[in-house]
């Protein structure tokens, strides 16, 4: 390759591979923050990755299989420098959710759909990256997602409440999980509760009240921070002590059991089709859930440093990371909100962290399971609750009521649909009723009739300034583009205000807010012309986009049309009412 072919091919080569660019200026300073962030990410990641393999029904290590190569495989292609990639608590249950329908839990046809579900998300994610298809995550309005994880918090802080109490429990909809709540109350462990009841006490005051008080005895900012992140492992410690040395096994405390000392395996997803096709459409919505939540985390953190993500190239990136957990033992993961302000806040310069992140968790997977053999389930559901406790935002139903009610029915309508009927059920109904919200805002846009603001050359709404008309002009303004779904509307009311003023001979459509006419549209705008030249009035335009006339131009309309198409839509109105400067 020449020396210009090189230089040529060398940013695309970049963009594939972010770790190239931020890779070269890495120096001891940068490696001393990467260091410290990861101590204290994987501090904290290894009883959350333990907690969430079993909130999706799996075997406890492979929360950190799935927190191990897939966070390297983001660190080479992901672009934030600052997001922690793993099993998350939304995603663990909608894998659940979806695996459940094909396998029992702790059966290997389950463990080989989790790989599939796995492999299936990051092919998916993939896909789209390089078709730069990203923008299709923008069909999971911010109402649908706010919507979503609430009651998805919801039903998974629920679910854990059968741990915490040692009974099992059914926790895809609300009303089996409370069914099973109430038939399993009598079943209830007091020692697995009491277990429980204070892991939950102590993770609260950990997040909400022990960094305070460490600063209180007089240490420094940074312990203090580093010492509140390892919380949850001293909440693991302390029980897991107590549970050995009292035998409380034997009083009927469940705990996770052995745990391989292994790294992870190579694995391979399943292939049948019969699989393939049951778990395609969990896979698809998993994808997406994911992808808008690691980049909105990922977007928020790059801000705090003026820093950029691409996120096509995060498709990628979670693409890659969901494919490494699929042949590692692991089950889908994405970007999670917790451990990458931790991340962040812990000064992770670069991706590097991550992947020290994972040589921290792999180390512990050699050395620390065998200590993790009388860890209490009721610590793990505890961790998950206080954890997810956190995402459950109602004040959402509160604000979106008194902005938009269409924003809140959306988001009513998810909560209810998430909780009733499961995850899957509640993001497809989200999904629906936004682009039928979208679909009847657009097809009812707000046209408004303006007039002159005098001594001015603007022209506003009429119901909200004083201006000029004339009662032989009126000149409306739609503000929307002109597609299928909404040239009946702006027709009828045309016609209607026209009834309602007959001395007007001159209409003219400001087009300012106008980005598109299809082609149903422009034969509206046809038929709507030679009916008004038929009744001896003139159809005008004004304000046209570029775009919209060249295309236009491009049809026979303007030859046709009745009147002019104005620069401006003072010189329209000075035109036509014979206004003089």
């Amino acid at each position: 390759m020449t020396t210009a072919a090189r230089i040529a091919a060398r940013p695309a080569l970049s963009r594939l591979l972010p770790v190239l660019e931020w890779g070269r200026g890495y120096g001891r300073a940068t490696l001393s923050a990467d260091l410290l962030a990861a101590l204290i990410v994987t501090i904290m990641l290894i009883p959350q990755s333990l907690a969430y393999a079993l909130l999706a029904g799996l075997p406890p290590e492979a929360g950190l299989y799935a927190s191990i190569l897939p966070i390297i495989a983001y660190a080479l292609f992901g672009t934030s420098r600052m997001l922690a990639v793993g099993p998350v608590a939304v995603v663990s249950m909608m894998t659940a959710a979806a695996i459940g329908n094909v396998a029992q839990s702790g059966t290997a046809d389950y463990a080989a759909a989790a790989l599939t579900l796995a492999a299936l998300s990051g092919l998916f994610l993939l896909v789209m990256g390089l078709l730069r298809a990203g923008f299709l995550a923008n069909f999971l309005s911010h109402p649908v997602i706010a919507g979503f994880i609430t009651a998805s918090a919801i039903l998974i802080a629920g679910g854990q409440l059968g741990p915490l109490m040692g009974i099992k429990v059914q926790s895809e909809t609300l009303p089996a999980l409370l069914q099973s709540l109430w038939a399993g109350l009598d079943g209830a462990n007091p020692v697995t509760l009491a277990i429980g009841v204070l892991a939950v006490a102590f993770l609260t005051w950990v997040r909400k009240a022990m960094k305070p008080w460490l600063r209180g005895l007089g240490l420094g900012p940074r312990l203090a921070d580093m010492l509140t992140k390892a919380g949850p492992v001293l909440a693991v410690a302390v029980s897991t002590l107590a549970v050995w040395a009292l035998g409380l096994e034997a009083r009927g405390v469940a705990t996770v059991g052995a745990i391989p000392q292994s790294l992870p395996p190579l694995t391979w997803p399943s292939l049948d089709l019969t699989l393939v096709r049951q778990l395609a459409l969990p896979a698809v919505l998993i994808s997406l859930i994911g992808f808008v939540e690691s980049v909105s985390v990922a977007q928020t953190l790059a801000a705090r440093k003026r820093q950029r993500i691409d996120p096509d190239q995060e498709l990628i990136g979670l693409g890659a990371a969901n494919l490494a957990a699929a042949f590692t033992g692991g089950f889908p993961v994405t970007g999670g909100f917790a451990r990458s302000v931790v991340n962040a806040d812990a000064g992770a310069e670069t991706p590097a962290a991550g992947a020290f992140t994972a040589i921290g968790l792999a180390l512990a997977a050699l050395f620390l399971t065998p200590a993790l053999v009388h860890l209490p389930k009721a610590t793990l559901a505890a961790t998950i609750i206080v954890a997810v406790l956190g995402l459950v935002d109602l004040s959402a139903l509160r604000r979106s009521w008194r902005y938009s009610r269409a924003d809140f029915l959306a988001i009513a309508a998810t909560i209810v649909m998430t909780l009733a009927l499961g995850v899957e059920q509640g993001v497809m109904t989200g999904v629906l009723v936004s682009m039928v919200l979208h679909l009847w805002r657009s097809s009812r846009p707000h046209v408004a009739e303006v007039g002159l603001v005098a001594g001015t050359e603007h022209f506003r709404n009429l119901n909200r300034h004083d201006v000029q008309l004339h009662p032989h002009v009126l000149t409306l303004r739609p503000d929307e583009s002109l597609y299928f779904a909404n040239t009946r509307y702006l027709e009828t009311l045309i016609l209607d205000r026209l009834a309602q003023r007959p001395d007007v001979r001159d209409v003219v459509l400001m087009c300012s807010a106008v980005n598109e006419i299809d082609i149903t549209a422009l034969e509206a705008l046809e038929a709507l012309n030679a009916q008004l030249a038929a009744e001896g009035r003139r159809l005008h335009l004004s304000e046209v986009k570029g775009p919209v006339m060249d295309r236009l131009q491009r049809s026979d309309f303007l030859r046709h049309l009745s009147g002019r198409v104005f620069l401006s839509q003072y010189q329209a109105f000075r035109a036509l009412t014979g206004m003089t400067a």
